[in-house]
């Protein structure tokens, strides 16, 4: 394969929940590949803090605060993406909130509707408006939606997020049947136990260790790296991976396998 179909030279892309973990780590690796990236984050000084790593190893970034469940700020994100470069050929949709972490019976539904919001409405936003501009430049392009391994199995405790990953294959498949016919592919990346904020805070809310919790979610028996699920998103964004659509990739170390 030429190396350089992996690379991302030229294309504009968008990052959402790109202050921090996974988001920030994919954010920096499609700008060290080339790309032009706007860093989007409801958390400004966090997206600021992505751009400036960015920035500080070469690369070509800009910030842009959004909230991903308000379609007025979604809508704003994509104008600004093209004010800024003059285009959009890929975005990673990977903003999300933690699970909830009640059973059903017990579930605080103002938590749930957060969840929902945000974890599927948010990416349901995101590729409206990505693909709108997508497809008004004619040219194609790629959507990668950040599910989870939650999206094939389900957690006790979690059903807010368990709902709302799922839901997001189902958006991926959806629009990748829909747009096949204007070469705009639709992916969705689904992480496992991977070494981020979120994962910590959900340790420390059922006071698990790394050593206790990384065995039963990895083949590995270590936590995932944000670099790791950022590699698969860049190739999904890059025309190395020209024939994939609707397809959902896990990095999940084997986890759902068993």
């Amino acid at each position: 394969m030429d190396a350089n179909r992996i690379k991302l030279a030229d294309k504009v892309a968008i990052v959402t929940g790109a202050g921090m973990g996974m988001g920030q780590a994919t954010a920096r690796l499609l700008a060290a590949r080339g790309a032009k990236v706007v860093v989007s984050d409801i958390d400004g000084a966090a997206a600021n803090a992505t751009v400036s790593t960015i920035r500080e190893s070469g690369g070509t970034a800009e910030a842009v605060i959004a909230n991903v469940a308000d379609e007025a700020e979604v809508e704003a994100l994509v104008a600004k993406t093209v004010d800024l470069f003059g285009r959009l050929d890929c975005a990673v949709n990977n903003a999300a909130i933690a699970p909830d972490l009640l059973p059903i019976a017990e579930a605080d539904m103002a938590v749930w509707d957060r969840v929902i919001s945000v974890d599927l409405r948010g990416v349901m936003l995101c590729m409206k408006h990505e693909i709108a501009q997508m497809m008004a430049q004619g040219q194609g392009g790629s959507v990668v939606n950040i599910g989870s391994v939650s999206s094939v199995r389900p957690q006790a405790g979690n059903s807010a997020y368990v709902a709302a990953k799922h839901g997001v294959i189902g958006l991926t498949k959806t629009g990748s049947v829909e747009y096949a016919p204007h070469n705009i592919r639709v992916n969705a990346v689904l992480p496992g136990a991977i070494d981020t904020p979120m994962l910590r805070a959900a340790m420390d809310d059922v006071n698990v260790t790394e050593a206790e919790f990384a065995p039963v979610l990895s083949l590995f028996g270590r936590f995932g790296r944000p670099e790791e699920v950022a590699e698969a998103s860049a190739w999904l964004c890059s025309d190395a991976a020209s024939y994939v659509t609707g397809h959902a990739l896990a990095v999940d170390a084997g986890y759902t396998t068993r």
